[in-house]
């Protein structure tokens, strides 16, 4: 079954692992971009967060316009948005215009991740859904890492990582645009609000919040962060490399071990043992960057699997028709953390307070751990729930209904309500 629904998405798995180059590539090219030009802490912190804000709007507005047009063409339309803004980023070097093409840059990527996530999450029940979500974010992570590496090769200060990262977006489109791609059966599907989300799944609700929060504070402020402690630009590729390293090694085995046993124990674990890590690397310096690159890894292997295992979690308690609806709730609530997460602690790194980079992260990540043991003796484990299997299916324009609880809902005087055959509403334009 794993294997069948691999190959349905194979295609969008190749176009999303290039989109995974470029974010990894951009943030940190981004990042020491921003100290060689001197902006400071503070502006290079909100510069950082406006690619959150942007991923927070983009998921709220995107879905729409891909239910009106479709997957690919809203895949190959954000594509575009996002290589332009990258490109303009290179041109004009000004923190403001900056600050406006990380948003859009967020707006594009978000709308990318709506149309992967939601495909995936449909397609899987709770016996593969763990495994499904790290596959995926292997994929994600290895695109992540061979970002860094270009990296390595490419002056920040010029002008060619930049049109890499630009070329590598348009280079996505063609997987999926030459290949017939799978998309699930469709269905009729509920809105999610966060408030209901909340009460049903609260675990799923704060992790998504305080993960992507500290995912934002590393990639973000990370490279800055290892610049200030004495690493070199060639060090600093190291190590944001071995923090995805660590996520790519341990995705998969979490992943499975989330299947067998209940997903909150497995949360426990990987947050607790992020917390130790990143307590270890607030004490270390540049003169131990072995060392660093080690519990740097170690820190990525603990805690960049707990957005996939708190997103499975979420989708256990749901119903199939809750699950898109659900994935862009998550994206919205993570969004909501990332905006939050760079500038704070780039305000602590402004006044001084540089060892504070991984003791927060360290706080953030202990208190998803304590909370998972909290949630444990509160509410008995899930039960498997048997899904319907899904459909191959040629894209098509008419296809969206996957992303109709995740659209707004149209002005009044577009929709008409009639009765059918039972006496039921139902919805025509």
């Amino acid at each position: 079954m794993l294997k069948k629904q691999l190959r349905g998405i194979s295609s969008l798995l190749s176009s999303i692992s290039l989109i995974g180059v470029c974010v990894g590539m951009t943030s940190t090219l981004l990042s020491l971009r921003a100290t060689i030009e001197d902006f400071g802490t503070l502006v290079t912190g909100f510069i950082m967060s406006a690619y959150f804000i942007g991923y927070l709007f983009g998921s709220t507005r995107a879905p729409k316009d891909i239910r009106r047009v479709g997957y690919i063409r809203s895949f190959g339309g954000l594509a575009a948005l996002a290589a332009f803004s990258v490109l303009v980023q290179a041109i004009w070097v000004d923190p403001i215009v900056w600050f406006v093409m990380r948003f859009i840059t967020g707006f594009a990527i978000s709308g990318i991740f709506v149309i992967a996530e939601s495909w995936l999450n449909t397609m899987a029940d709770n016996r593969s859904r763990g495994t499904l979500l790290s596959v995926y974010l292997v994929i994600i992570y290895t695109g992540l890492i061979a970002g860094q590496l270009i990296l390595g090769v490419a002056d920040p200060a010029g002008f060619i990582g930049f049109a890499i990262v630009a070329l590598l977006i348009n280079l996505s489109l063609i997987p999926i645009l030459v290949s017939v791609t799978v998309e699930p059966t469709t269905h009729e599907n509920k809105k999610v609000p966060i408030k209901m989300l909340f009460k049903t799944v609260p675990l799923g609700v704060v992790n998504a919040f305080i993960m992507q929060a500290c995912y934002a504070m590393f990639y973000g402020i990370g490279p800055m962060y290892a610049s200030y402690i004495g690493l070199s630009v060639v060090q600093i590729t190291f190590f944001m490399s071995a923090f995805i390293v660590g996520g790519l090694l341990s995705q998969a085995p979490f992943g499975l071990l989330s299947d067998r046993i209940d997903r909150r124990f497995v949360i426990t674990i990987c947050a607790g043992g992020g917390a130790v890590s990143a307590i270890i690397l607030s004490q270390l310096g540049a003169g131990n960057a072995l060392l660093i690159y080690l519990a740097v890894a170690v820190l990525g292997a603990f805690i960049l699997p707990l957005y996939s295992l708190g997103m499975a979690h979420t989708n256990d308690y749901l119903e199939r028709d809750q699950m898109v609806g659900a994935t862009g709730a998550i994206i919205k609530i993570g969004g909501a953390g990332s905006i939050i997460g760079a500038p704070a602690v780039a305000a602590l790194m402004q006044f001084g307070a540089i060892n504070f980079f991984f003791l927060l992260l360290g706080g953030l990540t202990a208190f998803v751990g304590l909370y998972s043991l909290y949630r444990i003796t509160r509410r008995a484990k899930a039960e498997d729930q048997l899904h319907s299997s899904f459909a191959v299916l040629a894209p098509s324009q008419t296809s969206d209904e996957l992303l109709t609880s995740m659209a707004e809902e149209l002005p009044e005087d577009e929709e008409q309500q009639s009765d059918d055959v039972d006496g039921n509403a139902v919805l025509k334009r």
